[in-house]
């Protein structure tokens, strides 16, 4: 019942979540044309609590109103990212060719068309060297893992020189996102790709000419900044590393890792293993993502207690899980 006011409230245009301290009104509008579905939908990837959806009327402007205290990413019919800050208004006029997007152009507040610009022009990049997010789409074409971290490494530099393009017209918290997610998906491969090569290819790990697969993320250091952390496929790749540094661990003793398949065992490994901020949002996410799925919710309620009473530190955490649960 609770999610259905939620949801009531973001179809009609405004929702913001409570008691957030600095929150300024922040707007996303956007014209579709091209499009074949019925129904548009607005999804900010940070909160559940922020959506919206309208029925499709080409040409007709889509508008929703929301108030947030941080930069937040909204999909538009899960193909165009648009990011805002608060107190941004940001006009997206897309273009579909088919089910494809073939056009997207931003309007508005200088910041807004810059931080989302950015994001398009490295999915562009992305797309021109087919580096796709499906490992396992990468195993049926036969793609060497050592080719796979060679335009990991690539993506990173693209990355890296498409920031500096943009310097002084993003954002900072921008810059935190944009390198956040492509290192996300760069090491992830490092760590998922041999392994799933390996195993479906018969090829092991060691003939891959990979070199040391257990020093791939040697150097690396964990992003802990707020930005990063509200990232979504950051927080996916920390769950990863966790379980990467215990497999790591488990072969120098000579010894086979079991990763968990239950929430309650997951959420045991992760609160063990990370600390701070990384654990907040790690669980955070974990939780809301079981929430989601609809089902026995009443597995996470002495994990979310526990949570509230050792582990949360940003309130807005806290505030939209008590909101899914209710």
């Amino acid at each position: 019942m609770r999610m259905k006011k939620l949801l009531a409230l973001a179809i009609c245009g405004v929702l913001s979540v409570p008691s957030l301290a600095q929150s300024k009104r922040t707007v996303l509008s956007a014209q579709i044309y091209g499009y074949q579905r019925e129904m548009v939908y607005f999804d900010c990837v940070q909160s559940p609590l922020i959506k919206a959806e309208f029925h499709n009327n080409p040409g007709e402007e889509h508008h929703l109103a929301f108030e947030t205290d941080e930069m937040v990413t909204l999909m538009i019919n899960g193909k165009v990212k648009a990011f805002l800050e608060p107190g941004d208004s940001l006009h997206v006029e897309i273009r579909y060719d088919g089910k494809k997007v073939s056009e997207a152009t931003f309007s508005g507040d200088n910041r807004a068309v810059a931080n989302s610009n950015l994001y398009r022009t490295i999915e562009q990049a992305k797309a021109s060297m087919k580096y796709r997010s499906n490992l396992l789409g990468l195993v049926v074409l036969d793609v060497k893992p050592k080719d796979r971290i060679r335009d990991s490494h690539k993506l990173l530099e693209i990355t890296n020189k498409a920031i500096e393009k943009y310097k002084g017209k993003i954002s900072p918290a921008m810059e935190t996102y944009m390198n956040a997610e492509s290192e996300a998906m760069a090491y992830t491969s490092f760590m998922e790709y041999p392994v799933m090569y390996a195993d479906t290819r018969k090829v092991p790990i060691t003939q891959q000419e990979i070199g040391d697969y257990w020093s791939l993320m040697n150097g690396y250091d964990l992003r802990s900044e707020a930005t990063a952390l509200r990232c979504p496929e950051y927080i996916s790749f920390l769950m990863r590393y966790c379980l990467y540094q215990k497999e790591k661990e488990a072969i120098k003793e000579n010894t086979i890792y079991k990763a968990p398949n239950k929430l309650e065992d997951m959420y045991a490994l992760l609160s063990n293993f990370y600390t701070g901020t990384q654990r907040d949002h790690i669980l955070f996410r974990l939780m809301s993502n079981f929430i989601l799925g609809g089902k026995e919710l009443e597995r996470v309620d002495p994990l979310f207690e526990e949570y509230k009473a050792k582990y949360n530190s940003d309130p807005k955490n806290l505030q939209v899980l008590e909101m899914l649960l209710q």
